[in-house]
């Protein structure tokens, strides 16, 4: 079991905006990773060895990125958003959604958005 130990927003700063969580481990190691970036992440004995770790590896993925021609991910907090996106469904669920949005007296637009408001909600605790 992971015990959660912090997530500052000093250490964001220090990591491009990615947001830091470190874990201890059942093995009794610090583990840090970037919230966003879950597979970018390193261990050691402390929370500030796990941290300079984990600097280290970042690094790393930025010297790669550009190394490939890749973009250096950019931290969601750090990224605009315009709001639109398009997502394929199941037509049969298209179909529902329709339905549903009708008898709300909703767009199918506002409906999906109402739908996916409440779901991040849940998730986040917001």
């Amino acid at each position: 079991m992971r015990t959660k130990i912090t997530r500052t927003r000093h250490t964001r700063d220090r990591f491009d905006g990615f947001s830091v969580e470190i874990f201890l481990d059942d093995q009794g190691d610090y583990v840090a990773h970037f919230a966003e970036l879950p597979n970018v992440s390193a261990f050691a004995r402390t929370p500030a060895k796990a941290l300079a770790e984990l600097a280290v590896a970042w690094e790393l993925v930025k010297e790669v990125s550009v190394h490939e021609g890749k973009p250096v991910p950019v931290a969601p907090a750090r990224r605009r958003f315009g709001g639109i996106f398009n997502v394929r469904i199941d037509r049969r669920v298209h179909r529902a959604l329709a339905i549903e949005a009708e008898r709300a007296g909703l767009t199918l637009n506002a409906l999906v958005a109402q739908k996916l408001a409440r779901s991040v909600a849940d998730v986040t605790g917001s």
